[in-house]
C-alpha cells in the first residue's frame, strides 16, 4: 500500500507540475508583454516617422468596429483623396496603430486612403488575449467588411501587414476569404510552431519537443485553437490575388527563409523583396528608397496596369 501511495503522490505531483507549466507557458503567449503606448508614440515621434502636425488638417474619422468575438476594434480612417483606392494596415504583436503610421504615410503619398487599427488586446481595442493571427484574422475580416459597406464593394483594396500583422493578413486571405485586391506581407512567420521552436532553441535553450505538445494541449483547452492552426504557409496557396513578400536579410527574430518559403508556396501573381539592411520589422526604416521602389514596381506590374480606379 505504501508503494502504491508513493506512486499516486508522484503521479499527482507530476500532473500538477505539467498543469502549472502548461498554464505558465500559455500565459506567456496569451498575455505577451506589450510595449507601452507612450513608449511607441515617443519612439515614432522622435524618429520623425510620426509628426502630429502632418495630420492636423487631414480628413480623418475615428471608428469603432465590432469584432465577431464581442469586443470592439479601434480604427482610424484617413481620407485625403477623392478616390476608390484604400489600404488597411495591420501592425505587429506588442505594437499599436501608431506603429502603422509610417506605412500609412507611404500609401497616402501614392494616392490611397488608409485605415489603421489596433489588434485585439492592443492599443484601444478590446479583447483579453493575443492569438498571433488565429482570432485576429476574423477581426481583419470584420474591418474589411465594414470598409466595403461604407465605401462600396468595388473599391480597390490593399492590405499591408507587418510581422504578426502580416501573418494575420495571410491567414485571412488564405483561410477566411481572399477579400482584398492585393497584399503586402512584411516579415511574416510562415508557421507559428516553427517560429516558437526556433525561439525556444535560440533564446531559452529548451528542446521544443518537450514544450510544444503541452502548449498545444493547453491552448486547445483554454483558447480553442492550437499552434498548428497558425500556419500561413498551409493556406498561402489559396490566395489568388497578388502578394508582395518583404523581409530583411538580417532579421534574426523571424528568419527571412520563412518569407522565401511563403513566396515559393504562393501560386499566381507574386513578388519578393529582400531588404539588405535592418533587423526585424525594420525593412522600411533602414531601406526606405528600395522599399518604396519595390512597392511601386509591384503596384505598377500587378495593380495599376490591371484594374482601373476612380481618381
Amino acid at each position: 500500500m505504501k508503494k502504491f501511495a508513493k506512486i499516486v503522490r508522484f503521479l499527482f505531483s507530476f500532473l500538477l507540475f505539467l498543469s502549472s507549466f502548461g498554464v505558465f507557458i500559455t500565459n506567456r503567449m496569451m498575455y505577451i508583454k506589450k510595449k507601452d503606448d507612450e513608449t511607441i508614440l515617443n519612439r515614432e515621434t522622435s524618429s520623425g516617422r510620426f509628426r502630429p502636425e502632418d495630420f492636423q488638417d487631414v480628413p480623418r474619422k475615428d471608428v469603432t468596429v465590432p469584432s465577431p468575438f464581442g469586443y470592439h476594434l479601434k480604427v482610424i480612417l484617413v481620407e485625403p483623396h477623392q478616390t476608390n483606392r484604400y489600404m488597411v494596415i495591420s501592425h505587429g504583436v506588442t505594437e499599436n496603430k501608431v506603429n502603422s503610421i509610417k506605412y500609412m504615410k507611404l500609401f497616402l503619398e501614392r494616392g490611397f486612403n488608409v485605415a489603421i487599427y489596433d489588434h485585439r488586446r492592443h492599443g484601444e481595442s478590446g479583447g483579453k488575449t493575443t492569438s498571433y493571427g488565429y482570432y485576429e484574422k476574423f477581426d481583419l475580416k470584420a474591418i474589411v467588411h465594414w470598409l466595403k459597406n461604407e465605401k462600396g464593394s468595388d473599391i480597390l483594396l490593399g492590405i499591408h501587414g507587418e510581422s504578426m500583422g502580416a501573418a494575420t493578413m495571410l491567414l485571412y486571405a488564405g483561410a477566411v476569404e481572399d477579400g482584398a485586391d492585393f497584399y503586402i506581407s512584411d516579415c511574416a512567420f510562415s508557421d507559428f510552431s516553427e517560429q516558437i521552436s526556433y525561439l525556444l532553441k535560440k533564446d531559452i535553450k529548451v528542446p521544443p519537443k518537450l514544450v510544444l505538445p503541452l502548449t498545444n494541449t493547453f491552448l486547445r483547452i483554454r483558447e480553442r485553437y492550437s499552434l498548428h492552426d497558425i500556419s500561413p504557409i498551409s493556406f498561402v496557396h489559396n490566395i489568388k490575388h497578388p502578394v508582395l513578400f518583404i523581409h530583411s536579410k538580417k532579421d534574426d527574430y523571424i528568419l527571412p527563409a520563412m518569407t522565401e518559403a511563403l513566396y515559393e508556396k504562393k501560386k499566381g501573381p507574386k513578388k519578393l523583396f529582400l531588404a539588405e539592411n535592418g533587423a526585424h520589422a525594420q525593412s522600411l526604416n533602414e531601406n526606405k528608397e528600395d522599399y518604396e521602389a519595390a512597392i511601386d514596381s509591384f503596384l505598377q506590374e500587378f495593380i495599376f496596369s490591371k484594374k482601373p480606379s476612380n481618381e
